[in-house]
């Protein structure tokens, strides 16, 4: 096994003390203090008085809880945090905290409820933040530990919690069936559907005196039966430790429960599957710092992507497949915290054929090396015109599609820039699965970019109009465009796209190749196995 990258050292080209440089660097200042006051945002935990009542009740914040439970060295890489932001329906972070750490030395999955908002209750945002993290930890066969308290349904949204929160009981079952072990420490209340979390894990940890679990609660009970009853002796701890043999272990304490927890995680003997070569880590030569002199925030702007991947990959050594032929990609081999990878990338944002024909190869090519695969995004979309359909611009951007979806190594979008129309499709935009997506604040993500939308739906208003023998006023027509627009913005703002989970979460660009070094470690566990049909497809 290679202990060294044996790529090419490739050498910076720009002189970032220019003032170009410069002024690019202080632009980011006012996006990054946007992002840092939306990330304390997302962060919170509750009101001052939720957060009082809940400590003073002698219970561990859950954020709190999910640090005890980590190693105290391991980084926790949180998805999904923004899920939900500037939605009035929903709650910072949908009520879920989730992501990736390491416990006891092994990666796990964990999710934990914040029952300081709104008692911890599911609202929509939280039922499909909840199903695309077990997505992510039943793909990367990630150990499952939940942390459990909350109130259920939240009540005014039953409609739409019910009919796709059911999704979670049915993952955790396959999950099961599949191998994959998860646990689950009940705090406090776990009601009506959520008391078949804990009974649907494999492992269950409930805290005395404070944990309860039962289909219908005291109020309930009393309402169907007539039965008067307390929480306690109805589905507290000691019920499912000694009467019902729910709980597999009781804990004194919270304390105790995260520390059987770590203990559970310690006892697991789980499949090892052939690693991938992994040599030793080097640093970029240069610093991530110059991410933010390189690209400017607005993504108008190009930049050179190719000293983005110098500050990116290790030792800033790259192996560049056809350098000369379809330029608007880069396609290289590298390394990035010793990890092999394949890299497509976004030279300039247009997609023309020879770039569709190069990038759908180069994949193919990764297939059969068994290579995960980084798509670093932005793209606009692809190249119009005579010129470009006569080359056949639809065929190749179909190769492209089909290689992107038919492709099975691991794949992981940064959407860097714009992100736009067929062209995300090719570069494995949401729809296309990608096992992690992430965003850096200036990322924008729509079918096409604001001002070409509204341009369009400008001339279509102008010509339904003629065909009706109607003549729009050009200030309302004015009015309509730009309001159309002002909604197209918006809508593609990373905050907007992430709130919806179109990303698994919003990154400083300087942390790009650290979050990129944990993704690929989570989803090296089961190796990462091409497909054996891209050979059979036709090389362009």
């Amino acid at each position: 096994m290679a202990t060294e990258s044996s790529y090419p050292t490739l050498s910076a080209k720009l002189d970032l003390r220019g003032e170009q440089f410069r002024a690019n660097k202080d632009s980011w200042v006012p996006v990054l203090e946007k992002f840092e006051n939306a990330l304390k945002q997302v962060s919170a935990e509750g009101n001052d008085v939720s957060l009082r009542r809940h400590q003073t009740r002698g219970q561990l914040l859950p954020r709190d809880r999910v640090a005890l439970l980590l190693d105290q060295d391991s980084p926790f890489l949180e998805l999904g945090a923004f899920a939900g932001f500037r939605n009035e329906d929903s709650t910072p972070c949908a009520n879920l905290i989730s992501g990736i750490g390491n416990v006891c030395g092994r990666p796990c999955f964990l999710m934990s409820h914040i029952p300081t908002q709104s008692g911890g209750a599911w609202n929509e945002m939280t039922v499909l933040k909840v199903n695309r993290m077990m997505e992510i930890a039943f793909e990367n066969d990630l150990p499952l530990i939940s942390l459990v308290q909350s109130a259920g349904v939240f009540l005014p949204q039953q409609f739409r919690v019910f009919h796709k929160g059911g999704q979670l009981f049915h993952d955790l079952a396959v999950r099961t069936q599949h191998g994959k072990p998860s646990c689950a420490i009940v705090f406090g209340s776990s009601t009506a559907g959520g008391a078949y979390h804990p009974a649907l894990s494999d492992y269950t940890i409930f805290v005395e005196n404070q944990a309860q679990a039962f289909l219908g609660g005291p109020p309930l009970v009393k309402m169907a039966t007539g039965e008067i009853i307390g929480a306690e002796e109805l589905g507290g701890a000691k019920v499912h430790a000694v009467t019902t043999g729910l709980a597999d272990q009781i804990a004194t304490d919270e304390f105790d429960a995260i520390q059987k927890a770590r203990e559970w995680v310690a006892s697991l003997q789980m499949r090892t599957p052939p690693r991938l070569d992994i040599i030793e880590p080097v640093a970029p030569r240069y610093p991530i710092e110059d991410l933010l002199s390189l690209v400017n925030p607005d993504i108008r702007k190009p930049f050179d992507m190719n000293e983005v991947l110098l500050r990116i990959v290790d030792d800033s050594r790259l192996s560049v497949f056809k350098p000369k032929y379809g330029p608007n990609i880069i396609t290289a081999w590298a390394h990035i915290m010793g990890f092999p990878v394949g890299i497509v990338a976004n030279q300039i944002s247009v997609i023309n054929p020879n770039e569709a024909a190069k990038a759908a190869q180069f994949i193919r090519m990764c297939n059969q090396q068994n290579t995960p695969i980084i798509f670093l995004h932005n793209v606009t979309g692809f190249m119009v015109g005579a010129k470009a359909e006569h080359a056949g611009i639809i065929k190749m951007g179909a190769q492209l599609v089909s290689a992107v979806s038919c492709s099975t190594v691991p794949h992981i979008s940064i959407i860097l820039g714009a992100s736009y129309g067929a062209g995300n499709y090719a570069m494995c935009g949401r729809s296309y699965k990608p096992r992690f997506l992430f965003t850096w604040p200036t990322g924008r993500c729509s079918v096409m970019g604001p001002d070409q939308l509204s341009g369009v739906m400008e001339n279509v208003q102008i010509a339904s109009a003629k065909s009706k023998g109607q003549t729009l006023s050009p200030e309302k027509l004015q009015k309509q465009v730009k309001g159309f627009r002002d909604r197209v913005e918006r809508d593609a703002e990373c905050y907007s796209t992430s709130s919806m989970l179109i990303d698994d979460g919003i990154i400083d660009p300087r942390d790009t190749r650290d979050v990129l070094g944990m993704c690929l470690e989570t989803v090296t566990l089961q190796g990462a196995k091409g497909t054996e049909t891209h050979n059979l497809l036709a090389r362009i």
